[in-house]
């Protein structure tokens, strides 16, 4: 699907086909959104298209969107019934979720927006255990608009570095955003002083 994308960088449709790919993968981690928007990042900074600016604003508004359906779904469903999620790894990262949410929200919320699985596994925890819709939104907005320029930095940075291979920047990417997810998450919650570990209203715990 990326390969897809890539090579129809010089067409207008490729900013539709950018945010499409964000918006899915906010709700199904397989869509790979990253190796998208490094590739196209790559591409806009060594031939000049597609445009850098609006492949950016394709990134970001696509995840962010993507974030918003999967709280949706997580208000709506059972998060625990979905096959994503129901058991291995998808099953412990939920659960994870969970119990980082109800300690830690707004970091935890920032922080998997740089880690392709756990970000579907937050964002629809998020949703069903009632966190607050307001304060979600504003978050998938900072998250959004991070993850869209670190991409847009790594394919920049591909380039140079990888000679027109963005698989190679991808590698980088998904290492470094899981670095970058870490210290985030460490670094707000600290900011925080505890103030983030206060638990979810009564109403909206599980």
């Amino acid at each position: 699907m990326d390969a897809w994308l890539l090579s129809i960088a010089a067409s207008p449709w490729v900013y539709l086909g950018m945010a499409v790919f964000a918006v899915i993968d906010g709700f199904f981690p397989p869509m790979p959104s990253e190796a998208a928007a490094v590739g196209l990042s790559a591409l806009a900074a060594a031939t000049g298209r597609p445009d850098l600016a609006l492949t950016i604003v394709a990134a970001a508004s696509g995840a962010f969107v993507g974030d918003q359906v999967a709280f949706a779904i997580g208000r709506r469903i059972d998060v625990h019934r979905l096959p994503l999620l129901r058991k291995g790894r998808g099953l412990r990262t939920l659960s994870r979720a969970e119990d980082a949410l109800t300690h830690r929200g707004t970091s935890f919320i920032l922080a998997a927006r740089f880690i392709p699985v756990a970000r579907v596994a937050v964002n629809m925890s998020a949703g069903a255990l009632g966190y607050p819709r307001r304060r979600f939104v504003a978050l998938a907005a900072i998250g959004s608009v991070t993850w869209a320029l670190y991409s847009a930095a790594i394919g920049i940075g591909a380039g140079a570095w990888f000679k027109g291979h963005p698989w190679g920047a991808v590698v980088v990417g998904v290492v470094g955003g899981t670095v970058i997810g870490v210290t985030l998450d460490w670094v707000l919650t600290r900011l925080q002083g505890g103030q983030g570990r206060a638990p979810l209203p009564d109403a909206a715990a599980p």
